[in-house]
């Protein structure tokens, strides 16, 4: 589903997928997928009581990205809430180039982990 509107952190335009589309791409079962929420190595938002979680925290394998869990951890210690560690991730900067969460997924990765670890600290 792609968003119409900014949702819970998120820009209009992105691209989010549900729990069980999830899990059938990352080849888990649904309880994987909900264990990794519940540990906070995934955020989702809710969108008319559905639980969704972006579609970039994916590779296009369909593996959650490697580097997603430590992300969410770094910002989760530096007292970041869901809204404010999706809106950090889905914001594009132009120091980058682009967003982080897209940064995560080449080679500008080590880079957004050794930023959000500083702001995490600061």
């Amino acid at each position: 589903m792609t968003l119409a509107e900014p949702t819970a952190g998120l820009p209009a335009g992105e691209t989010v997928i549900t729990i069980a589309e999830a899990a059938d791409r990352a080849g888990l079962v649904a309880s994987k997928i909900f264990d990794e929420l519940n540990a906070g190595r995934l955020l989702d938002i809710r969108v008319d009581s559905v639980r969704y979680i972006p579609e970039r925290f994916f590779t296009e394998d369909g593996e959650i990205n490697r580097f997603v869990p430590g992300v969410l951890a770094l910002l989760s210690d530096g007292g970041y809430s869901h809204r404010e560690s999706l809106e950090y991730l889905f914001t594009p900067d132009d120091s980058l180039p682009g967003r982080p969460v897209d940064a995560l997924h080449g080679h500008l990765a080590r880079e957004v982990m050794r930023r959000t670890q500083a702001m995490a600290i600061s």
